[in-house]
């Protein structure tokens, strides 16, 4: 699933075609994805894209009458290309701009979203539970300290919690925590403030290395201009079960927390 630093990397990609272009046509082409695409996209007609904003996971285009929202799911992606383009068999929804290039939403799986909201709509359901953006003030090691208490969750999975803090998929969590030496197996509640401070600083550090590098490269996912993300490359315990550390030379192991697989160091992580 596309995480949180291929979903920037896309907006960053797709925004320069995009904001300042006029929709001249919206096609839906197939109706359902995770929800069905509601009747109200094709408000769309007619309207200048003024702004691409991203929470959590989800693209925002911002128009006058209201923004389209946009969620990449497991597979998707989007691409700006020419509106000659033949579409490809799993180009589901695009929008046709005035500069005679179109904005498509491909997903094999279907598993993503096109949703519509008013500008006077309160905020969707969607977002009403999710907590702050990592890449913020709002997100800090006090935060994660404070909200941490009495929890007895694995720490990875509490970091991996949209209601704490949105976007640390198990990419960036893992990375994190190794960087920050913190078993991902620890009780949330049993870490201190200062390690959550400087688990905090390594969220930070290792997200916006990743959007630096072009987003992780995913077996379903690359990059708005197509072109593979890099981050892979500095990737020091995810995908790495049986290789040695890249500190201590351990060899790393594996737990399952929940329904996800955790690399990490039983040396250096504590």
């Amino acid at each position: 699933m596309p995480e949180l630093p291929e979903v920037e990397v896309s907006r960053l990609g797709i925004e320069p075609h995009v904001v300042g272009q006029r929709i001249t046509a919206v096609k839906v082409h197939h109706p359902r994805l995770r929800w069905p695409i509601p009747e109200s996209v094709h408000k769309l007609k007619g309207q200048v894209v003024v702004a691409i904003e991203r929470r959590a996971k989800y693209l925002l285009l911002e128009s006058a009458i209201g923004t389209l929202i946009l969620h990449l799911g497991m597979s998707g992606s989007l691409r700006v290309v020419p509106v000659a383009t033949e579409r490809g068999k799993h180009d589901h929804f695009e929008l046709v701009l005035s500069s005679e290039q179109c904005l498509r939403l491909n997903d094999p799986r279907r598993f993503g979203a096109v949703l519509w909201q008013e500008p006077d709509e309160s905020e969707l359901s969607l977002f009403s539970n999710l907590g702050p953006e990592p890449l913020t003030d709002d997100f800090s090691g006090e935060l994660l300290y404070q909200r941490s208490r009495s929890r007895k969750s694995p720490v990875k999975t509490f970091i991996m919690d949209n209601a704490n803090v949105v976007g640390v998929g198990n990419i960036y969590a893992t990375e994190a925590l190794f960087a920050a030496g913190v078993d991902p197996r620890r009780a949330a509640g049993r870490i201190s403030r200062a390690r959550y401070q400087l688990l905090a600083q390594h969220i930070k550090r290792v997200l916006a290395r990743a959007i630096q590098q072009g987003g992780t490269s995913l077996r379903d996912f690359t990059r708005a201009d197509g072109k593979p993300g890099y981050f892979k490359q500095e990737l020091l315990v995810y995908g790495r079960t049986g290789q040695p550390c890249v500190n201590c030379a351990t060899e790393l192991k594996t737990v399952q927390l929940g329904q996800r697989r955790s690399v990490y160091c039983p040396d250096c992580q504590r």
